[in-house]
């Protein structure tokens, strides 16, 4: 796999996001804000993971490939739920070792394989999965019409495909532009198209679309509060910088998700040659 040098740099940011949000005071915060406790860098919530859970048609006997898989949120929280198979794949290592052992230590034993793999050139065969999921995933990656193409390759005819994407609206104004990026992760912006056109151009059809900006909002919200309101017991564990940093992009970000220049939605999607099983 070939990543560029900014793609280098993100993935070790998550390796590093992923070892910070095993800290046991991290995880009480994110049990708050998202209802798990995964160490997760999505912003996926329980209630969004079981819609997803739902339309992925989740259990026993289905495979769901995970991508960006992360220290496991939301596939583990599906598999188990479910009774599914599941494949988590990423490129940072740390999060996939995180994984493995919380799989270990809930019993899940549905998980078929963790895989440190790119997410545009995945290492498997056409049409091996029944379900695909990814949670924020594609802001943070520049092959974004990539990955849907190759997602598209792995998914079988009926299957289907959920994913979450933050992301930055087209036609706004330049200062507005300029603080939506700033607040928004790296990759955020489809510079191409925007995701409606990149999923017709992979084949992939909508089947429904949620916006849930106004949940993100309310989660940065309450991460912000409450790694405020626990500075003292953070500082020794991540430093004084990092909290600093932290707090800046989460009232950068809170900012422009309320003056609507940044955006996160949920997409339910099916190949564009399901038949009508797939139909609402």
């Amino acid at each position: 796999m070939t990543l560029s040098e900014r793609e280098l740099t993100r993935r070790d940011e998550f390796d590093a996001a992923y070892r910070q949000g095993a800290l046991p005071a991290m995880q009480a915060i994110e049990r708050k804000v998202c209802g798990c406790d995964y160490g997760a860098t999505s912003w996926a919530t329980k209630e969004e993971a079981d819609l997803v859970a739902d339309f992925l048609a989740l259990q026993p006997n289905v495979l769901m490939l995970e991508i960006g898989a992360g220290s496991g949120w939301p596939g583990l929280y599906m598999a188990a739920a479910s009774g599914c198979d599941v494949v988590l794949t990423d490129l940072p290592f740390d999060g996939l070792r995180i994984a493995m052992r919380r799989a270990t230590g809930d019993g899940v034993f549905g998980v078929r394989v963790a895989a440190v793999a790119d997410a545009a050139r995945m290492p498997f065969g056409s049409h091996a999965f029944d379900a695909i999921n990814h949670s924020d995933v594609l802001c943070c990656l520049l092959q974004k019409r990539e990955v849907l193409a190759e997602c598209r390759r792995l998914v079988r005819p009926d299957g289907r495909m959920a994913f979450s994407a933050i992301y930055v609206p087209r036609g706004l104004a330049t200062e507005d532009h300029r603080l939506a990026v700033e607040s928004a992760p790296e990759f955020a912006e489809t510079r191409e198209s925007d995701y409606p056109g990149l999923l017709e151009a992979t084949e992939w059809k909508i089947l429904d679309r949620h916006n849930v900006t106004a949940a993100f909002t309310r989660s940065c919200k309450a991460r912000l509060r409450l790694e405020q309101a626990e500075h003292n017991a953070l500082l020794p564990l991540v430093g004084a910088d990092e909290l600093d940093r932290r707090e800046q992009l989460f009232s950068r970000r809170i900012a422009a998700l309320e003056r609507g220049i940044l955006k996160r939605e949920l997409f339910l999607v099916v190949p564009n040659n399901a038949d009508d099983r797939n139909r609402p």
